[in-house]
């Protein structure tokens, strides 16, 4: 995997050192940058190494996501809400995925109209595979430790909360 282009000096906290002189004192724009560049890295390095499955993340979430289903399969509405994204993106990624053979679609016996994703025989081999090479690597976040990573998700929840991006319940 390439390494990141690294620079002599840091852009983000220059980029807040000219905001500062400019705008006055504002963490928050540091923040939301870093967190951003935080974004682009991890994703890199985690389609990296799902790449040579033929999976991006955002396929591999998929994936997982049926592996967690009773039967191994879900509706189309139901695998946009767990994974919190458009229909439209929920078709191309299983599009995708049934092209590779890694799932196949199949009518839904309960609804006439709908449709269920099914992850298949090959689909798990490739999970599970890519869960081992993802774990092995700590999802990109192995410069932390587990009561660091903790921490991260604790100061990110009320952020998430607040977006009603789940119940708190």
């Amino acid at each position: 995997m390439p390494k990141p282009l690294s620079l002599p000096f840091d852009p983000i906290a220059r980029a807040d050192e000219l905001w500062k002189q400019r705008w006055g004192n504002v963490p928050s724009m540091s923040a939301i940058t870093s967190i951003m560049r935080a974004h682009q890295i991890l994703l890199a390095e985690v389609d990296a190494v799902v790449k040579p499955y033929g999976l991006t993340f955002a396929r591999y979430e998929a994936l997982v996501l049926l592996t967690f289903s009773k039967e191994g399969e879900l509706t189309m509405s139901k695998i946009g809400e767990r994974l919190q994204v458009h229909p439209t993106s929920v078709t191309n990624t299983v599009d995708r995925l049934v092209k590779s053979g890694l799932v196949a679609r199949r009518p839904n016996p309960n609804d006439g109209r709908g449709t269920l994703a099914v992850i298949t025989g090959k689909g798990r081999e490739v999970v599970e595979a890519a869960t081992r090479d993802l774990m092995a690597m700590d999802f990109g976040l192995g410069v932390y430790d587990a009561e660091e990573c903790a921490e991260i998700f604790a100061m990110l929840r009320p952020l998430r909360v607040a977006a009603r991006d789940f119940d708190e319940d």
